[in-house]
């Protein structure tokens, strides 16, 4: 029931059939997850779930993050059971606590060098005839040029790669559309539901918009601005991890890590919190607990003030002498 449910929504967000949903690795994903919870859970009635059957799934399945999500999936089809009148008491499920935030994020430098090696990089081919039989031999094709798009919409928009993906010159549905003549990006795609994942309208920096408009005078009658081969991507999480592995930049980089960039930037250089929050699409308590610290005024009046002499006053001579005499 909730499987069912919930394989439309995707074939809808993907655009795919019954016949091909396979090759979406998202949706594979989800199918192994409620696999898993149907070899634990599937036996068991709801009076079964407990906290303590929760923590003992978490501990035989060993990963933290994946136990978290895959208990966060048997909620919502318990939660969509009791939607459907199925069942009328509640069934509260006990999820592992939540890991700390990422903070990974790329410099200027990290930067350009994952987009140059996207761009510059040609497909290695081991020939298997003729008379460099054996040999590997660079050819014309070069596979992860798409991902230099990519990575430059999402480290000056910060948007979720969903978004990035489907971002596209022509307003349609399913389509996150850019308007080239105004300079917005309306993020979330239309005909989506909004969700708790916000993805609000937002300027178009004056660089990043520059390199739009040139990409679609190239191709004007290309869909989208990220295409491989001709054709829409739905991920670029293998791609990506290649290109990174070739830049050389070392382990936990993902497509997601251009959003923590973007935000981490904006903080750096100073941004109102406020303003900075509302580009991203993202709280501003999520903001500051988790990219606040990059900020020139993080705790800046603290450090100003921990230090400082405080003035003596009149008639209560040495009452204010400092602490801590880092003088002698």
């Amino acid at each position: 029931m909730y499987l069912d449910a919930e394989l439309a929504k995707l074939r809808d967000r993907f655009k795919v059939t019954e016949e091909n949903e396979d090759s979406i690795p998202g949706i594979r994903k989800f199918k192994k997850r409620i696999g898993r919870l149907n070899d634990w859970w599937g036996a068991k009635m709801l009076a079964e779930v407990d906290g303590e059957q929760c923590r003992q799934y978490a501990k035989e399945r060993g990963n933290k993050g994946g136990s978290r999500r895959d208990l966060e999936d048997l909620r919502a089809a318990i939660n969509h059971h009791s939607a459907e009148g199925y069942h009328r008491g509640l069934v509260k499920i006990t999820l592992p606590a939540k890991g700390e935030p990422r903070d990974k994020w790329l410099t200027r430098s990290d930067a350009a060098k994952l987009i140059w090696t996207c761009w510059r990089y040609r497909e290695i081919q081991k020939m298997s005839r003729g008379p460099m039989k054996g040999q590997k031999v660079a050819t014309d094709k070069r596979p992860l040029r798409h991902l230099a798009r990519f990575i430059l919409i999402g480290i000056y928009s910060g948007s979720r790669a969903g978004a990035i993906a489907a971002a596209s010159p022509i307003p349609a549905v399913g389509r996150s559309f850019v308007d080239l003549d105004r300079g917005i990006f309306y993020r979330r795609r239309q005909g989506d539901a909004r969700t708790n994942k916000r993805q609000p309208p937002v300027p178009i920096p004056p660089r990043l918009l520059v390199h739009l408009r040139r990409w679609h005078r190239l191709d004007s009658h290309a869909k989208n601005f990220v295409q491989f081969n001709g054709m829409p991507v739905t991920s670029v999480k293998t791609a990506f991890k290649s290109a990174v592995r070739l830049a050389g930049l070392g382990t936990g980089v993902s497509p997601h890590t251009l959003r923590h960039t973007a935000a981490t930037w904006l903080m750096q250089r100073g941004a109102d919190p406020w303003q900075a929050a509302g580009y991203l699409g993202m709280s501003l308590e999520v903001l500051l607990n988790t990219y606040g610290h990059h900020h020139p005024d993080y705790l800046s009046d603290a450090v100003e003030k921990i230090a400082k002499r405080e003035r003596k006053v009149e008639g209560n001579r040495g009452s204010f002498d400092p602490v801590l005499q880092l003088r002698k």
